[in-house]
């Protein structure tokens, strides 16, 4: 995939309050950037540097999920619209958008400069290093919206779909987390599924035609490729995956 050179990306991603400069800082600690809201207690726990800052994801003693903010991730983000929709949408949840390319996040730091979210931070970093911005279990959900198919054999391991990287998805997500993907390509779909089966993945939902799907398409917030992939015709396909819990 070519990407056209945006001069000056750089700079506005460092000067953004929206992308975090240090993730692997934040590691285990990244619903402190949300304000707690309700009965949610703010607790405290100490940075790298032995500094107290709020810890909302510990509030609730008895851990209880439902009782701490949802955190939210998609990787391979893009221009952004997608989460940027999202938080709108659902602004009791902390969204979290990974793209490796800063001449495409910037774009989603446009977005978000013209119509700001509280709930939304990115990273410009590669979804190699997951488990270096996130700790085991932090995140309840993960989405794959459109990812590059690399169609050839050989790129088979870059895919974002394939065992490898579920394998960081699953060191992650908490127990009741779940996966989500969305694409046109169904060869990319099928690779996936074996992908998921083969790791011992179970499928919660499946379609091969989201829009015609009445159930898998309530509430279905498109992406910029999916709106110009249904505009011409191309069926969506989409699962939600989880891990078997062994009791």
């Amino acid at each position: 995939m070519r990407l056209r050179n945006i001069p000056g990306a750089e700079e506005i991603l460092n000067a953004s309050e929206y992308v975090v400069k240090d993730p692997a800082s934040l590691r285990g600690a990244w619903r402190s950037l949300f304000e707690a809201q309700g009965d949610i207690a703010t607790v405290s726990r100490q940075d790298g540097d032995g500094e107290e800052v709020p810890d909302v994801s510990r509030a609730d003693p008895e851990g209880d999920a439902a009782a701490r903010p949802q955190l939210h991730i998609e990787i391979g983000m893009g221009k952004g619209g997608f989460l940027h929709r999202m938080s709108a949408l659902h602004p009791d949840v902390m969204y979290v958008g990974l793209e490796q390319y800063s001449s495409v996040l910037v774009k989603a730091v446009s977005k978000l400069t013209a119509d700001p979210r509280d709930n939304v931070r990115l990273i410009c970093g590669d979804a190699k290093a997951l488990a270096e911005y996130f700790e085991p279990g932090e995140v309840d959900r993960i989405y794959l919206n459109f990812s590059d198919p690399w169609p050839k054999a050989r790129h088979a391991k870059r895919r974002l779909p394939g065992r490898a990287f579920l394998a960081l998805y699953n060191r992650v997500l908490s127990p009741d987390g779940r996966l989500e993907f969305k694409t046109d390509n169904r060869e990319l779909f099928d690779f996936a599924l074996e992908e998921a089966a083969a790791a011992g993945w179970q499928i919660e939902a499946l379609t091969y035609d989201l829009h015609r799907d009445e159930v898998l398409c309530r509430g279905n917030v498109m992406t910029e490729y999916e709106e110009k992939f249904s505009q011409k015709g191309n069926p969506i396909c989409k699962y939600i995956i989880y891990r078997k819990v062994e009791p």
